[in-house]
């Protein structure tokens, strides 16, 4: 059965309900005569020890509200209790009060409480013995320790493991929230790899697409082998796009319950960069002139390399298409240890300026920079250039790795 909520374990109402049981336990020890204590007493009425009982009773319930008012309450209660010849209830409940203190009170708070119950032990153990003559007495300082140091030390116990605990629940929020910056910057660089990935399949079949379409639209009097011709580009370039999409959704997809994980990769195989021809001749039926030169020896490269290369191909060949005069040279180069290709082409009237949103060149940039390779691109004398290096990993011939 839960506790109501003001009984909760930080309110107000479990404070007062402890100093309200406190006084019922100090009422009974009061009917059984406990009081006085210490011999030779001041013969004072006994329901004037009362009074300090109520006292330290009331500094229990102000042990987190005021902490300071409420040791200092009980410790003037029991001296009070004590010069009256002392009572067992208000020591008891005095002893509620020093660990309170300690627990909820400063750390400079229970320094100075420790320092005191220690000192008023030794002093009482050596008065001990001085008023004996022998050593057992220090069994004079027995209560003073049972009294005061040990709830002293009760409450540091407990402090420590408070502030452990606290400690790690501040470690775990602050584990929690690396944990979802984490989760944040992963999504966020899933997020610009697919708005890439989108780019690279979409954006350049469209853009050979709706350049055809530009032109049959524009050009007035074509004939029917014209007009052919371009429609026959505009639907390999759409067909083109759509496997590329279908490759790139499968991908992000994976295989689906009960296909085999061999038959979904096999059907979302990534480009190659022997595949360039494909590209070169959709850009040619574009009207795009392209002169192709291959340099060193073709071979296998790693997947992620061959995708970078043909996506840098296919993409600055686009943007040629787009943005040039008509012509480009390509080149592809096979490396010892790295795969280069180049894209020139001349801009319209040498200008250097080139339209359009720049995600195509970002893209690039990023696919190469993944790898450990090197891009630039620019204009140079009239033309654009772009010049993409990225590393294999392999030497040619040896197969050692780099």
């Amino acid at each position: 059965m839960r506790p109501p909520p003001w009984l909760g374990p930080d309110t107000l109402g479990r404070d007062l309900t402890l100093a309200g049981a406190s006084l019922a336990g100090g009422l009974i020890l009061y009917g059984l005569g406990t009081q006085p204590q210490l011999p030779g007493g001041t013969g004072a009425p006994e329901p004037l020890f009362l009074v300090p009982l109520v006292a330290v009773c009331v500094a229990v319930g102000l042990r987190r509200a005021a902490t300071r008012a409420s040791l200092a309450l009980g410790t003037v209660a029991v001296l009070a209790d004590l010069a009256l010849g002392g009572s067992l209830a208000t020591v008891l409940v005095y002893t509620q009060v020093l660990y309170d203190a300690c627990v909820y009170g400063s750390a400079r708070t229970w320094r100075r409480l420790l320092r005191v119950t220690v000192a008023l032990s030794v002093l009482a153990a050596v008065a001990g013995v001085l008023v004996l003559g022998r050593w057992q007495g220090v069994g004079v300082a027995a209560p003073v320790v049972l009294a005061g140091v040990l709830p002293v030390i009760t409450g540091l116990s407990v402090r420590q493991y408070r502030d452990q605990a606290a400690a790690e629940r501040v470690r775990a929020e602050q584990t929690a929230r690396l944990v979802e910056l984490d989760r944040r910057q992963a999504v966020s660089a899933e997020r610009a790899r697919m708005a890439r990935e989108l780019h690279d399949v979409v954006a350049n079949q469209l853009s050979a697409v709706a350049i055809h379409a530009t032109a049959v639209l524009s050009v007035p009097g074509l004939d029917r082998s014209q007009v052919e011709s371009a429609l026959r580009v505009i639907r390999e370039n759409s067909v083109q796009g759509l496997a590329e999409m279908r490759q790139m959704i499968g991908l992000l997809r994976g295989p689906a319950d009960g296909e085999p994980g061999e038959h979904a990769t096999a059907e979302a195989t990534p480009a190659r960069l022997s595949e360039v021809a494909a590209v070169v001749e959709r850009v040619r039926a574009a009207g795009l002139a392209v002169r192709v030169r291959w340099r060193g020896e073709p071979r296998p490269l790693p997947v992620g390399v061959d995708l970078a290369a043909y996506r840098v191909v296919q993409e600055s060949l686009t943007n040629a298409l787009k943005h040039g005069a008509g012509e480009a040279d390509l080149e592809v180069a096979y490396e010892p240890a790295a795969v280069v290709v180049r894209v020139v082409n001349p801009l319209h009237g040498g200008d250097a300026a080139v339209t359009g949103a720049g995600a195509g060149l970002v893209g690039m940039r990023e696919r190469v920079a993944l790898l450990d390779g090197r891009f630039t691109a620019g204009p140079r004398n009239g033309r654009w250039s772009v010049r993409a290096e990225v590393p294999t990993g392999v030497l040619a011939g040896d197969g050692r790795t780099t």
